[in-house]
């Protein structure tokens, strides 16, 4: 059976054996861990909605590999009414998470390799193509999740990857034979990697001749030997340390984020993708990046209805909803937020096939997209810590809360409206901090900035994608200077 239940999705990441660190210390239980387990219930709930009827025609798909059903999560996109429902499905779990749900990047990158892997072998006459279909086949039939490893260290940003005075700044083949290739480096800000059964590497950068060794592309199990994970810090993540479902905001889902070293790794032949082929390392970084800038306006937009909803029901509570300016902040708030999604859609209806016959969004439109969620999210959440009030970073802790003797002064002093518990007002601020501040802020706010290039990578898109002479040629030709053609 080609999909996972949510609970054998949690059994198989239980016989990973992950070299994983945390806070100095070696985790030995990844699964149960109170820091860890929030973003593997994220991943799982793509499982949990798969099986669900009410949205199993949105979460899973028909394979073009197999015909069996598959998760979308591993779906090559065959039609732009595919790209579509990517979004649509994004935006569906960012409503149910609040948070990042850590599949969007493995889904971009096996699409982008899909294409460019059939391109060169169509001009080079490699074989890539088979080695990551077949590759492919076996990620669909036993619903595993592919962590996208596209992000180098970069090291000195001013000089190219063979230029570095540490070459391991960039993630490099150190050596080959017949059976495989040997690589080190590092995969930084790697969502979901410890959640993840695959590491689907990227070049992160288009390469030059000189550079060739760092144009690779490869997948390997998550747990191969000679790789170590080192979790990343997020704003107040020991909370989820101390048991309190209302300090965390988001007690159940959560986001993950780690720094991935590859210390002289073998890769097996077969799982080869890219092996020195500068020529088409740029390709692949921009169609990844074409793919991932169009999913944030789905996941983004899931995770801005949730706080939009937040920011709305604080204003009830506080007793300020009938306030004109409090109104008008929150159309505000739905109108960013619906302008994210109709960019995500936009790029999806104008997605066009490839030769490899998957599906590629409009690339200049999937970077506008992304050019405004570096924006937006920003003035949403601003807006969101208007409306709940200064308390959202002032408010007592859980345990104050409960306490015998201060608890009832906490009861009293941070009353909202009649009728409405202080602690639902509690726990309904903690969400705003959360998803605002907190470790949501991880896959919505700072997120938006960095994740999938930062804006200024997605200007220099734009101005190659816009066709400005096209333009030129049109104002001409109306003020009377050239004839249309």
């Amino acid at each position: 059976m080609a999909l996972k239940t949510a609970e054998k999705y949690l059994e198989s990441l239980r016989k990973l054996d992950l070299k994983v660190w945390m806070f100095g210390e070696k985790v030995q239980n990844i699964v149960d861990h109170p820091v860890i387990r929030p973003s593997i219930n994220s991943v799982a709930k793509t499982y949990e909605l798969a099986q669900n009827d009410a949205h199993s025609s949105l979460m899973t798909v028909a394979s073009s590999l197999s015909g069996e059903r598959i998760n979308r999560f591993t779906h090559l996109h065959q039609s732009a009414g595919d790209l579509v429902n990517k979004v649509k499905m994004q935006r569906l779990m960012g409503q149910k998470t609040a948070t990042c749900f850590q599949r969007c990047v493995g889904m971009d990158a096996i699409n982008a390799l899909d294409s460019v892997t059939y391109e060169m072998d169509l001009k080079l006459g490699t074989k890539y193509h088979a080695n990551f279909r077949s590759f492919l086949r076996y990620i669909q039939d036993n619903d595993l999740v592919v962590d996208g490893a596209m992000t180098d260290p970069k090291g000195d940003r001013s000089l190219r990857p063979s230029q570095q005075p540490d070459p391991d700044m960039y993630l490099r083949i150190v050596s080959q034979n017949s059976d495989g290739i040997v690589v080190r480096g590092a995969k930084a800000h790697q969502t979901g990697a410890i959640n993840s059964h695959e590491i689907c590497i990227m070049p992160t950068v288009a390469m030059t001749e000189a550079d060739k060794d760092y144009a690779v592309s490869f997948a390997i199990p998550s747990d191969s030997s000679g790789i170590t994970y080192i979790y990343g810090r997020q704003s107040c993540d020991t909370r989820k340390l101390e048991g309190s479902s209302i300090d965390v905001g988001n007690a159940l889902y959560g986001g993950q984020e780690a720094l991935v070293v590859f210390d002289d790794v073998f890769v097996p032949r077969d799982r080869v993708f890219m092996c020195r082929e500068f020529q088409f390392s740029g390709a692949l970084v921009e169609r990844f990046a074409g793919y991932h800038r169009q999913s944030y306006g789905g996941c983004k937009v899931g995770v801005g209805d949730v706080l939009i909803g937040a920011a709305a029901q604080m204003a009830e509570y506080n007793g300020a909803a009938g306030a004109s300016h409090v109104k008008d902040k929150i159309i505000e708030m739905i109108h960013l937020n619906e302008t994210l999604y109709s960019c995500g859609i936009a790029c999806s209806c104008q997605g066009h096939r490839t030769p490899s016959g998957t599906y590629l969004i409009d690339m200049l439109l999937a970077n506008v997209c992304k050019q405004n969620v570096t924006r937006y999210p920003y003035e949403i959440a601003r807006l969101a810590e208007d409306i709940a009030g200064g308390l959202m970073v002032t408010m007592p802790s859980e345990k104050d809360f409960r306490h015998p003797e201060i608890g009832p002064y906490i009861e009293k002093y941070l009353k909202g409206v009649a009728g409405v518990p202080t602690e639902h007002r509690m726990r309904m601020l903690r969400l705003v901090e959360n998803i605002t501040l907190g470790c949501a802020a991880v896959g919505y706010r700072t997120e938006s900035m960095h994740g999938a290039g930062s804006p200024q990578a997605q200007r220099i898109m734009i101005a190659r994608q816009a066709n400005l002479e096209h333009k030129k040629k049109l104002a001409r030709i109306i003020s009377g200077i050239d004839r249309e053609e």
